[in-house]
């Protein structure tokens, strides 16, 4: 069985503290700010009390396109944001990786949305392009 590619990204020599500086305005670039963040390294040591590598969860959101899928389906919340996650791998190099919006939003089988979609990922490419 073929694996399906829900995501696409890259692997830097910049440092994690330097990606997750650089991203935000990059992302603004692109039409895109931060909504929400979550620290996954935190959250596990003090929801379970282990250690974890480097982790970022970033919930981007482009307003426009944002607004332009719930007016063609209420329910596309379920999917948004566009996730981006920042994380030192196992070679100590800094991993960006992002949802991929026209994965996600493709296969809901409304053409509004999929050329949404791939407008996002268009823009997100850009963003992986300049790290």
């Amino acid at each position: 069985m073929a694996k399906m590619e829900y995501t696409f990204g890259k692997t830097t020599e910049s440092s994690y503290e330097e990606v997750l500086e650089k991203i935000p305005d990059l992302l603004k670039e692109e039409g895109f700010g931060i909504l929400t963040e979550i620290d996954v390294k935190e959250t596990f040591r003090k929801k379970l009390d282990v250690d974890f590598k480097k982790y970022k969860i970033l919930g981007a959101c482009n307003p426009a396109l944002a607004y332009k899928a719930f007016s063609a389906e209420y329910e596309i919340g379920a999917l948004l944001p566009c996730n981006v996650i920042v994380y030192e791998d196992e070679n100590g190099k800094t991993a960006i990786a992002v949802m991929d919006p026209a994965m996600a939003l493709g296969f809901i089988g409304v053409e509004a949305l999929a050329d949404l979609g791939k407008e996002a990922r268009e823009r997100l490419q850009r963003v992986l392009d300049k790290i």
